[in-house]
């Protein structure tokens, strides 16, 4: 192979592995998704096999890459990542009475997650204990709600934050109405 063609191959198998990273997916998902077999997306991610443009478009199509957008050279920091309102994605069937949009890029998930959480009138979101160490940081943008932390609880309104533990059981209630809180899910590694 040229020298051209070497660089091509590893640009591509290094941002397949980070396109499949960044949404969280397992190289069994991804190739029950594409259709390729596991052990071709492992090969192409390791640069050990060149993939036919069939199998590319199978993996960028399950992924939701830009097939072309790939292989850009473009300098990857000199640019602007916007995800538009509309595109946010959200959870609303954990918790009672609310709807959690997540800020953050996937490949964050697990180490550093960015949530925007509306809660309706008496909603509220209980959590089991993250991995040891993990802490919570919430402002609270709208309304008044009780932040329980292991045994310790408290109630916050509009403008004030709290940092607790969220290697133990916690929870987040709206209180006297519907409520809006700013949330930052870090763990300790």
């Amino acid at each position: 192979m040229t020298e051209n063609t070497d660089s091509i191959l590893n640009t591509l198998s290094v941002r397949l592995k980070e396109a499949r990273k960044a949404q969280g997916l397992s190289l069994d998902a991804i190739a029950n998704l594409s259709g390729v077999s596991r052990s071709m997306v492992s090969q192409i991610e390791r640069g050990e096999s060149s993939p036919t443009i069939s199998t590319l478009w199978n993996l960028t199509r399950a992924l939701n890459v830009d097939f072309a957008g790939l292989l850009d050279q473009k300098d990857q920091s000199d640019r602007i990542d916007v995800l538009k309102k509309s595109d946010v994605p959200a959870i609303e069937n954990v918790g009672t009475g609310c709807r959690i949009a997540i800020l953050s890029p996937p490949e964050e998930a697990g180490g550093h997650e960015v949530y925007d959480i509306s809660f309706q009138e008496n909603g509220f979101l209980n959590s089991e204990p993250h991995t040891r160490g993990a802490t919570e940081q919430l402002a609270v943008l709208e309304g008044n709600v009780s932040v329980t932390s292991g045994t310790a609880q408290i109630t916050l309104t509009s403008g004030d934050t709290a940092r607790y533990a969220a290697d133990v059981r916690h929870a987040i209630a709206a209180k006297d109405g519907a409520a809006r809180v700013f949330l930052i899910v870090k763990s300790s590694s």
